[in-house]
């Protein structure tokens, strides 16, 4: 059914804002007028169910498909007011409903609105979440669909907003971990290349008509400074463009693959990343596993939110030996680059039948010890970059010195 934003007077003079179901546009002011509503401003805001927002004829389904509706952090707390709503025994249909009435922004209003339609029209929840990948991944889809199908999609819903929560944590920590570094990292360029490109050559001026012989570190900053000054811009396009051309080569499976698998045996960097994904990985199979979804589904929805391409093909490769019959702890232990610590909480949650709590232990040991490493590289980074930082203006400085100094000797 057609969905209507609306704006109208109330009996009291007061404004009132939402979104309303009708068969037609006439038949949605009727119902306004029922309610002892003065429609104002009527438009579509959604199309049939199944299809919402994608023949919108003012233009929402379209502004729906170029930019997301819910940013993580909106995702997080609607998933947790869905959750609260449902979880006190509301319908489905009227917590859409409440939540489509209470949204701060209109494009998430109608995005909702949309939902709300198509389980009126008898499409379940998880089916019209799916209408709409660019805001619900397949394992938010799964996951709902599991509880749907419990007959637990509260619980689910708590579940699911918990682990938004944990993700964006993790992200949070690790950004703020390396934020310091990146501004002392800019910071210091930008100094290197100011005292380069305008210091340097004010000193190569001073000393251009003396024939005595300049300094060697004078004369290979002078040099640096010519470089920057005369092919500093071509280097840096030559860097984009290198840049684009990598990002151009990594969109090609086989190479990415390879790419990140690369990565992974760096020596920081890598166990970083490999911690990352893993605890993403234990944690969100640790979610399915929970909700009741398959485990041969919820490993092939856990392997798709790997961001990592080399760990996501060792993901489907385990999923591969479990469908043949192997337990899950043997398949994970076959992929060396999964940490041995996985492989050994699944064992545990294999034998005491309790697999999603000891996933979900697993997550968060691997999880603190990526914290832990990312807090310990950025207390190493800080001292380490302002002392690079300071032996670059140093030398800098010396080049500029020392030719005042021999000229000062002479002179006496």
């Amino acid at each position: 059914m057609p969905v209507y934003a609306f704006e109208a007077l109330s009996a009291d003079g007061q404004s009132r804002r939402g979104v309303i179901e009708a068969d037609s546009a006439r038949s949605a002011r009727a119902q306004l007028r029922a309610q002892a509503l003065v429609p104002i401003k009527l438009e579509s805001a959604g199309a049939q169910a199944g299809d919402a927002g994608a023949r919108d004829p003012v233009g929402r389904g379209k502004a729906l498909r170029s930019r997301r509706v819910f940013k993580p952090l909106d995702l997080s707390i609607w998933t947790r007011q869905l959750a609260g709503l449902v979880a006190a025994g509301l319908p489905l249909e009227r917590a859409l409903s409440s939540l489509a009435d209470e949204a701060e922004q209109d494009t998430q209003r109608y995005l909702v609105a949309g939902l709300r339609a198509e389980v009126n029209g008898g499409a379940t929840f998880a089916r019209a979440l799916a209408q709409h990948p660019r805001e619900f991944s397949g394992t938010f889809v799964a996951v709902i669909d599991a509880g749907e199908q419990s007959g637990k999609l509260g619980l689910v819903l708590e579940r699911l907003a918990d682990d938004l929560e944990e993700q964006q944590a993790l992200q949070a920590k690790l950004m703020g971990a390396a934020l310091y570094p990146a501004i002392v990292t800019l910071v210091a360029l930008f100094i290197v290349v100011f005292l380069v490109t305008y210091v340097v050559p004010q000193v190569a001026q001073v000393f251009a008509g003396s024939k005595k012989t300049l300094p060697l570190l004078t004369r290979v900053m002078l040099g640096v400074s010519d470089f920057a000054r005369n092919y500093g811009l071509v280097f840096l396009i030559g860097l984009l463009v290198a840049a684009a051309g990598l990002k151009l080569a990594l969109t090609r499976d086989a190479l990415r693959e390879k790419f990140d698998a690369f990565c992974l045996t760096l020596p920081i960097l890598g166990r970083l990343a490999l911690g990352y994904n893993t605890a993403r990985f234990a944690n969100t199979l640790a979610m399915l596993a929970g909700a009741g979804v398959p485990i041969l589904k919820a490993l092939q929805a856990a392997a798709q939110t790997l961001s990592n391409r080399a760990m996501r093909r060792d993901a489907l490769d385990a999923l591969v030996l479990v469908r043949e019959g192997a337990p899950l702890a043997s398949a994970l232990a076959q992929k060396k680059r999964f940490p041995g610590l996985l492989a050994m909480f699944a064992r545990l949650g294999e034998q005491t039948g309790q697999l999603p709590l000891m996933l979900q232990r697993a997550a968060r040991q691997v999880s603190a010890d990526v914290q832990r490493r990312a807090l310990q590289l950025a207390t190493l980074l800080e001292p380490l970059l302002i002392v690079v930082m300071g032996v670059v203006v140093m030398l800098i400085v010396l080049a500029v010195l020392l030719p005042i100094i021999e000229l000062n000797q002479l002179v006496k």
